[in-house]
């Protein structure tokens, strides 16, 4: 069908991603927060070659409003094929170790309102049996550490629920891809200091859009983080808790 829905477009990975596909001629639904940059970014996308672009504003931590939202994609582009989650917020760590209620609000961003959504396009796609389910989610869910256990958390719960998904979906024909960038030089990272170790979101969304395409389970972007994280996980508990990283 070509058709796809992408959750949080207006992230820098997301857009840069919806630029590759609008270049292969795609419809795309976009959701976001920002009414005048998603209009915007839909002006953009018909230029590159977008057969068809709608947008809508919504709060995705509203979970009450996901099926509505389903529903509303479903209608604009006659249903769709690919769905993207590219929302998210990286808390204040500190802030969230003093108040629940500010952790709960980034489990909530980063885990629940996309286990919601997936929980209706799971059931959409089984029904179909067909379609692609891609998740960014983020290395920080591969360990825990104190600089920042509240967001990975959350995108470690992701991950284990994006794996049993897979494996629900895997008979039906669906395709669940994990994405799990390391660090990005968006705007939701400007406060922290760059390295050699920043992609571009050019280059994550390329990953992205490729991975796709092979049908992969999971992918580290770029792909060097593969490795790092392996090194990272396997570092012994008693040796890891007294490193500040």
């Amino acid at each position: 069908m070509n058709k796809i829905v992408i959750c949080g477009a207006t992230s820098g990975i997301a857009m840069e991603t919806a630029k590759l596909y609008a270049a292969r001629g795609y419809e795309l639904f976009l959701i976001g927060r920002n009414q005048s940059k998603l209009d915007a970014i839909a002006q953009d996308l018909k230029v590159r070659g977008a057969k068809r672009v709608d947008v809508t504003i919504a709060d995705l931590t509203d979970l009450s409003l996901h099926q509505a939202l389903i529903d509303q994609a479903s209608q604009a582009l006659g249903d769709f094929d690919v769905f993207l989650v590219a929302h998210g917020t990286l808390g204040d760590q500190s802030k969230c170790e003093k108040d629940f209620t500010a952790a709960q609000h980034e489990l909530n961003a980063n885990f629940l309102s996309a286990a919601s959504l997936l929980t209706i396009v799971a059931n959409r796609f089984e029904a179909a049996k067909c379609g692609t389910i891609a998740v960014i989610t983020s290395v920080a869910g591969d360990r825990g550490r104190k600089s920042n256990y509240i967001y990975g958390t959350a995108k470690g719960a992701l991950g284990i629920f994006l794996q049993g998904l897979r494996n629900r979906l895997y008979s039906s024909g669906v395709n669940v891809l994990t994405v799990k960038p390391g660090f990005v030089d968006t705007p939701m990272t400007a406060a922290l200091k760059k390295t050699s170790l920043f992609a571009s979101p050019e280059t994550v969304a390329a990953g992205i859009v490729r991975a796709i395409d092979r049908k992969k389970d999971i992918v580290y972007l770029p792909w060097f983080w593969c490795w790092i994280m392996l090194i990272i996980k396997h570092i012994p508990e008693r040796i890891f808790k007294r490193l500040s990283i």
